[in-house]
């Protein structure tokens, strides 16, 4: 069947004006934040949420924390079926990957770019109600049916970007979104997303859970990883799990989210756009998994298809193994607020 992809901003989340916010806010880098709220300011859709304050933001002689003091009112978001205030925060990196450009018996295991029998369609063209919604598929016999799911993937017809050594490796650079591709022949490539195959993400760390492989309470990236690497005859039967792919264009160094930006380790966020806007300014209050307290502002700069609800971030850590394993681990409560620009008066 075909999924409905959601985008835009449709659904509000419901907003608390009075909660405070937590103490750490007014020891918050300042001087860090306008920095990037100036490089948000970049974007399209930055400057269409803030517009003169993304002007203000360049002038000289600025005072940072009087700028975000003066100009912003952060609301706390609460979830809209529940009313519950606390969400969860995970986390991802910047993958790396060894490959090739030719094949061979090590490297055997392509990563694709968009293949040219994918097809998108524009619903709003037809159905102005539906123009937040994609639909993927390809066209056989003069009609549009789905694409190959995950488990079908070797009838793809798509120019390979590489060929990589683990179908593991290349599971987990599609979750992630972007990586680095180590070659053979020492150089390295940037990779980022460039379109996916039309389904629905689905978890594999729920389906073993569901079948009893690893405990609830031990999933993490690091789990899912081992485990598959000590049960590789039951590889397939568990990514497969997931019908979802991601494709891949070749790209500038460094990860890149879906609002166009470089992404800062700790600083970027990929939220659920039903419900909070890319280049929207946040701030998170969330525990990290060696106990260190994380408070402070952050930046809505990317999406992901795991991503789901108001109450919901995935933070971008880093692109070494640091940020694996914090990425990897992250599993954390969060609270989260979102700066609304002041309302001025006449």
């Amino acid at each position: 069947m075909f999924t409905l992809l959601f985008y835009g901003c449709s659904q509000q989340p419901s907003l608390h004006v009075t909660d405070d916010l937590p103490k750490e806010f007014m020891d918050e880098d300042f001087a860090t934040v306008l920095k990037l709220f100036q490089k948000n300011c970049q974007t399209t859709k930055a400057k269409k949420l803030y517009k003169e304050l993304c002007i203000q933001a360049h002038q000289e002689g600025l005072d940072p924390k009087e700028f975000i003091l003066q100009n912003f009112e952060p609301r706390r978001l609460i979830d809209n079926h529940d009313g519950d205030a606390q969400g969860l925060l995970t986390g991802y990196y910047l993958a790396s990957i060894n490959a090739s450009k030719t094949p061979s018996p090590r490297y055997k295991y392509p990563i694709y770019a968009t293949p040219s029998d994918l097809v998108e369609v524009d619903l709003q063209a037809i159905y102005p109600e539906l123009k937040h919604y994609r639909l993927r598929g390809k066209v056989i016999d003069g009609k549009l049916v789905p694409y190959y799911p995950r488990s079908q993937q070797n009838k793809i017809d798509a120019d390979v970007l590489c060929y990589c050594d683990s179908k593991i490796d290349r599971f987990f650079l599609e979750v992630q979104g972007s990586g680095v591709v180590h070659l053979d022949d020492g150089s390295t490539m940037h990779i980022g997303y460039a379109n996916q195959n039309g389904y629905k993400y689905s978890s594999i760390g729920k389906y073993l859970i569901k079948i009893g492989a690893i405990k609830k309470e031990d999933i993490s990236l690091q789990s899912i990883k081992a485990w598959l690497k000590e049960h590789p005859d039951r590889v397939d039967e568990v990514l497969y799990q997931n019908d979802s792919m991601v494709f891949f264009r070749q790209k500038q160094e460094g990860a890149y989210g879906a609002l166009g930006v470089r992404l800062t380790p700790m600083r970027s966020v990929a939220v659920d756009r039903r419900f909070i806007k890319l280049g929207s300014m946040l701030y998170l209050d969330a525990d990290l998994p060696d106990a260190t307290h994380l408070s402070r502002i952050v930046f809505a700069q990317d999406t992901g298809g795991a991503i789901k609800g108001s109450v919901r971030a995935d933070l971008f850590c880093g692109d070494d193994k640091k940020a694996e394993a914090l990425a990897g681990a992250l599993q954390s409560p969060l609270k989260l607020w979102i700066f609304i620009p002041k309302e001025r008066d006449e």
